[in-house]
């Protein structure tokens, strides 16, 4: 004769058997339901509740307990039940209004919304605000830049420089080259003072002005190393300089290719009749104004954060010198930077962004 409260049938449809299955496999499923889900599998397979129970560590009666939970509401009954609290004064309504105005209108006295000057508008608190944002993360106050090129061969371009970075030629040197022109030698109209515990380095906030260099530099694409000179004028005659510089670089064996911009100095007569003295070298220009595709721009960033930024220089001669120790002790430990994106991503990506702007009526 059977003892205790008679158990509840317990029997699954076959979208209930997947979504229990389900719950249990995904990595990101809370502990407690995932237990739950293997409870009324359990259940649904004939166990009882005692061994049932015994396997995952629990009392009898949670078992029992959501054994009849599933029965009377199915899958709903094992999710977690709304919490106990104030209840919500911020309505569907506000958030829209929040959104529209944040996206579709700006302040008679400024280019942008504030949280308060919105909270104002609204009638909501400026915390309200701040959390609506932040839950659809807009951020009035930033503002970034871009530039989209003209160029009529600019996706002959980017598939021609986007090749030579993912599949270089054999017996070729990929470099990318560019100038970094009007350096200034700067230095502080006041001695710094230097940082100390609790006090960051602190300058005065003018300077004296000591005059300007320009850089010449071709980075290795694969090493990463560089090769730099520093000229006072940027013309032709300097690019060719340089050029000379590179060839005497590059073994004679190798074919140099080289992606540079589209600057005057570089298509000047004196050029084009050295580079038909010199046959192994090919020019690959970027498309116009698409510099950030010429990865010498990145090891100039770095030149600017590292050196010039909040480097002191009395004269462009100490200028100078700094810039080519600066390339001197790269080059001891050079480092490549890896181009990921293939030309099709870019191109994608392009096209992209300019259906935003063909949608934004533009």
């Amino acid at each position: 004769m059977s003892r205790g409260r008679p158990m509840l049938p317990l029997i699954l449809a076959p979208h209930e058997q997947e979504t229990l299955e389900r719950w249990i496999r995904r990595p990101k499923t809370t502990q407690a339901l995932a237990q739950r889900a293997r409870i009324v599998l359990a259940c649904a397979g004939g166990e009882s509740n005692s061994m049932v129970a015994a396997r995952e560590r629990v009392a009898r009666q949670t078992v029992g307990c959501w054994r009849a939970r599933f029965v009377a509401k199915r899958l709903d009954g094992l999710l977690d039940e709304p919490r106990p609290g104030a209840p919500r004064r911020i309505s569907d309504a506000d958030v829209e209004r929040v959104l529209t105005q944040t996206l579709e209108s700006t302040p008679r006295d400024a280019p942008h919304w504030s949280t308060r000057a919105l909270a104002r508008r609204c009638g909501l608190s400026q915390s309200a605000v701040s959390r609506i944002w932040r839950a659809f993360a807009l951020q009035p106050h930033r503002s970034e830049t871009f530039k989209l090129s003209r160029d009529p061969l600019f996706i002959e371009k980017v598939r021609d420089i986007v090749g030579l970075y993912l599949h270089p030629p054999d017996k070729a040197l990929v470099l990318c080259v560019d100038e970094k022109t009007q350096i200034q030698a700067l230095d502080r109209s006041q001695p710094l003072l230097p940082m100390g515990p609790g006090q960051p380095e602190r300058r005065a906030h003018d300077y004296v002005r000591h005059g300007t260099t320009s850089l010449f530099a071709a980075l290795n694409v694969k090493s990463g190393a560089v090769l730099g000179q520093c000229q006072r004028r940027h013309r032709a005659i300097e690019f060719r300089k340089f050029l000379d510089q590179i060839d005497a670089a590059v073994p004679a064996r190798f074919a140099a290719h080289l992606i540079l911009d589209n600057y005057g100095t570089h298509k000047t007569s004196r050029i084009r009749r050295w580079l038909a003295q010199h046959p192994r070298f090919h020019l690959h220009f970027t498309p116009t104004g698409a510099s950030w595709i010429n990865l010498v721009e990145r090891w100039f960033a770095l030149l600017t954060e590292k050196q010039i930024r909040r480097g002191v220089h009395r004269s462009t001669c100490e200028l100078e010198a700094a810039i080519i120790e600066y390339i001197q002790i790269h080059n001891q430990r050079p480092k490549p930077f890896v181009w990921t994106k293939t030309a099709d991503e870019i191109l994608a990506s392009v096209a992209r962004f300019c259906q935003r702007i063909s949608n934004s009526g533009h």
